[in-house]
């Protein structure tokens, strides 16, 4: 009687690692409720970003939405066409900077949440966790 290899085969039911499906399911269940959890904390957390020398601040959450817009009166110069200009292009300038740290932010604490697995997931679980 010859033994036979199961040819790098795993048990039926086991997963990577030798974690039972079990196991990995109450893994997955955690890091979606801990990923709920941090959406949400995102929605209260705010980024000040300051563009022009402090001539405009945005205030935006980690849901990427802007909260306001601060002008300092002091520095603006309403007969002065150019500065009037100038200050539209602070304010894109600025949104945009305070949008990408807001995003920075965001997927730094999903980091934190998921160890940075994203799509790497056995199986591919990444879609159940919506990464």
């Amino acid at each position: 009687m010859t033994k036979r290899s199961s040819g790098g085969r795993r048990p039926k039911g086991g997963a990577p690692g030798g974690m039972n499906q079990g196991a990995m399911m109450q893994q997955i269940q955690k890091m979606q409720q801990d990923m709920a959890a941090a959406q949400e904390a995102l929605e209260q957390e705010t980024i000040d970003v300051t563009a022009g020398g402090g001539a405009i601040t945005i205030t935006i959450t980690g849901h990427q939405r802007v909260q306001s817009i601060a002008i300092d009166k002091d520095l603006i110069d309403l007969e002065d066409e150019e500065w009037l200009s100038d200050l539209q292009d602070l304010l894109v300038a600025a949104i945009n900077q305070a949008i990408e740290q807001s995003q920075t932010m965001a997927a730094e604490r999903m980091e934190g949440v998921t160890g940075n697995l994203g799509g790497a997931l056995p199986g591919g679980l990444g879609g159940l966790l919506g990464l």
